[in-house]
């Protein structure tokens, strides 16, 4: 599904001023975002990831291309609550504001796991991390969006794949465990409890918006495109994106371009709280679930009990 819309090297305008953090930015599509945006002079780029070797040839690169754009790597697992913690209070020991968020981290169709709290482990990773972070953020982007001519992003990574959540979207009473036998054996239970992440990261945006309209809340499937995801998954496993992707894919070296259109774009382009499919194409999600303004209401709710307390330093 390559783009003819979207030119980054003309089509993004000058960051200068702009303070960015991306989530999951040492490999794939965050690396690739980290080196598009830095060519446009941010004042500064966070991201965070676990792999420093990884993050350090990514500011190598950075520095050749960009040298005079400061790039720090915050060391997070996403998938772990005191993580972020300690991840948030160390970008805001650095930083005085924040304009643009990327939740950008991500896992894939994984067997059945659960996150140091307990947590189905893609669910933990994709949606609930995230949430905790947007949370511990919150302020700081509130007070920047409260400056002359501020214009405050919050782009979440969802996927096609919310079309394979279960049938209730999100099956919250059993999140605290693995959810091993998630859905039914189509698509299986993997890609069930991925979709059911995906729809998560869907519904919650819409939230946001809601809840914190003077920030700009979307949520953007970045296309088909052959990461580092399918690396490791079995072949049953991997098989039906790679047929259902075929004639459609992104080339990897574009997979960032719808990502940053959405951080980047005129921001007359966006509808808060709006669902984007490559690229900048505003959809209605197909499924029930996808636009189950109730499910919506109830993930946002559920969420800010389970980071209840969690808000500190």
């Amino acid at each position: 599904m390559p783009t003819q819309t979207f030119n980054p090297a003309k089509d993004i305008p000058s960051l200068e001023g702009k303070v960015l953090f991306i989530t999951g930015g040492t490999a794939g599509l965050g690396a690739g975002s980290i080196l598009e945006l830095s060519k446009h002079q941010p004042a500064h780029i966070f991201f965070s990831g676990r792999n420093q070797p990884k993050a350090n040839e990514l500011i190598a690169r950075v520095r050749k291309t960009s040298p005079n754009v400061p790039v720090t790597f915050i060391k997070c697992d996403i998938a772990s609550l005191t993580s972020v913690q300690e991840a948030a209070n160390t970008f805001k020991a650095q930083a005085e504001r924040l304009d643009n968020l990327m939740l950008n981290a991500g896992i894939m169709a994984t067997p059945a796991s659960t996150s140091p709290e307990g947590y189905e482990i893609q669910f933990a990773t994709n949606h609930l991390g995230h949430a905790l972070l947007v949370k511990l953020l919150m302020p700081l982007m509130e007070e920047t969006a409260k400056n002359p001519g501020s214009d405050v992003r919050i782009v979440n990574l969802t996927s096609v794949a919310y079309k394979q959540a279960p049938s209730n979207g999100v099956d919250f009473a059993s999140l605290k465990t693995s959810q091993a036998n998630l859905g039914g054996m189509i698509p299986g239970p993997r890609w069930s409890r991925y979709g059911q992440s995906k729809v998560a990261q869907l519904l919650y945006s819409k939230e946001i918006a809601k809840h914190h309209p003077s920030i700009t809340s979307v949520s953007v499937h970045p296309g088909f495109i052959m990461t580092g995801l399918f690396d490791g998954l079995p072949l049953l496993t991997a098989l039906p994106p790679l047929l259902m992707s075929l004639g459609r894919r992104t080339p990897v070296e574009e997979g960032h371009y719808a990502q940053c259109w959405a951080a980047t774009c005129d921001k007359g382009k966006l509808m808060n709280g709006g669902y984007y499919e490559p690229i900048g194409k505003l959809t209605v999600p197909s499924t029930t679930q996808g636009k189950d303004e109730k499910l919506a209401g109830e993930l946002w709710n559920w969420t800010q009990r389970e980071l209840e307390g969690l808000v500190r330093g």
